[in-house]
């Protein structure tokens, strides 16, 4: 298994169960750097959906209690094991990225901080479930996805506001 894509490639893998065994590899490293509940990390995005192609890098979900008083002791915990902090600006959201190499050109994994079991939590949890669950939603998501990443000219934030609507839409079908 190969991870990485570099800053605006679109490419995507056929789904492989060594993404779930390097996102339990990765979990540990987390878990032993900040002391976390294993309850608090999670694996999303497309590679923890069976059957799914995804872009090869690894999405981990880490509930803290406030991401607007994040604590100083967790971002070095987590730099500590190569996670360094990107400069996405998303509501509620604090995201982290890990690299190939020293030349941090290619990333392999993401951190996606988010406060613990509020509404992006639940809504990230709920959409790799339902993907799981529902083979309809599933299969509908790859065609999106392979189409999109078909384009000729297609950059990686032109395919991720195009997948939106259909990620919102499945965001919408949470009732709790």
């Amino acid at each position: 298994m190969r991870l990485g894509l570099s800053k605006d490639e679109v490419k995507l893998n056929n789904y492989t169960s060594e993404w779930n065994i390097e996102f339990n590899r990765v979990k540990e490293e987390i878990m032993l750097v900040t002391k976390l509940e294993t309850k608090r990390i999670e694996h999303i995005g497309s590679t923890a959906i069976k059957d799914m192609v995804a872009k090869p890098i690894i999405d981990i979900l880490i509930g803290i209690e406030d991401t607007k008083h994040i604590d100083n002791n967790m971002m070095k915990a987590l730099q500590s094991i190569g996670f360094l902090p990107l400069r996405v600006e998303r509501p509620g959201e604090i995201v982290l990225a890990k690299f190939l190499d020293d030349t941090y050109k290619v990333k392999t994994h993401y951190i996606h901080l988010v406060d613990y079991d509020k509404e992006l939590w639940k809504n990230l949890i709920f959409f790799r479930d339902y993907l799981n669950t529902i083979d309809e939603a599933r299969d509908e998501y790859k065609k999106l996805k392979v189409a999109l990443a078909e384009r000729k000219s297609i950059n990686i934030t032109t395919y991720t506001n195009l997948k939106e609507p259909f990620v919102k839409g499945i965001f919408s079908l949470r009732t709790n």
